[in-house]
């Protein structure tokens, strides 16, 4: 004869857990489209809403959602500022930005600040319950075609961090001949500047060139514009 069955417990069995969902837009109807996507989506509860930065903040930090849908455009504190806020708070809840935007140049900050993803408004009713899901995994939600510029971009700031160590290890006396060259000043007025002969000076651009990988004039120009060390108006013809 087969073993009984264990007897049923009821008390064990708990419901499974919805995804929690802030949503943060200045606007009423964006809102309530929104709130009216997620709903009616399995495992995914909509527990609050805000109508600009300082608000999403607050109601974050008291409900705790696993997720929030963060306009970028707020009036107010913007969603840009705010997300860079509740990541400098160390907050777990994880951003989708939602912005107006299709260009992919938009994407670069939007991550740099903390979002996890981002979804153009006109291609929410498709993708946002995806984006939603995705972010709230851990996972970053990007377009496909997104891809190609994100991986230049971050190639683009590997780039200028390298040369930023290399800059900050010039000594004192070596940057301040870089940014005078940058400037577009020759060896002797840096000289007179710096109180030293035009020779030296030419000496201090022999080492600055081979420890930046400097050719010219305009890599000077390139990499101070880069670093951000000069203004775009900043340069000057040599003397």
């Amino acid at each position: 004869m087969s073993p009984p069955l264990p007897p049923s417990d009821h008390a064990s069995i708990r419901p499974a857990r919805h995804l929690t969902v802030v949503i943060a837009d200045d606007h009423d109807v964006v809102r309530l489209g929104l709130r009216a996507l997620l709903d009616t989506a399995e495992g995914v509860k909509v527990i609050g809403e805000a109508r600009n930065g300082h608000e999403a903040i607050q109601l974050i930090e008291a409900v705790q959602p696993d997720v929030v849908v963060m306009d970028i455009s707020m009036t107010g504190m913007d969603g840009l500022s705010a997300t860079r806020e509740l990541a400098r708070r160390q907050v777990a809840t994880r951003v989708l930005a939602l912005t107006m935007h299709e260009e992919d140049t938009y994407l670069v900050p939007l991550l740099e600040a903390g979002a996890m993803g981002y979804v153009v408004k006109s291609a929410a009713s498709s993708l946002l319950l995806d984006a939603v899901r995705t972010v709230a995994s851990g996972r970053r939600f990007v377009r496909p075609e997104a891809a190609e510029v994100l991986a230049e971009a971050f190639a683009r700031r590997a780039a200028v961090d390298e040369a930023r160590q290399r800059f900050e290890a010039l000594s004192e006396r070596e940057r301040a001949v870089f940014l005078l060259l940058a400037r577009g000043h020759g060896s002797t007025m840096i000289g007179d500047h710096l109180h030293i002969s035009a020779k030296t000076v030419d000496t201090y651009r022999r080492r600055i060139n081979d420890k930046l990988h400097l050719n010219d004039r305009a890599d000077y120009v390139k990499l101070a514009l880069s670093l951000k060390l000069l203004d775009a108006g900043e340069s000057c013809p040599s003397d």
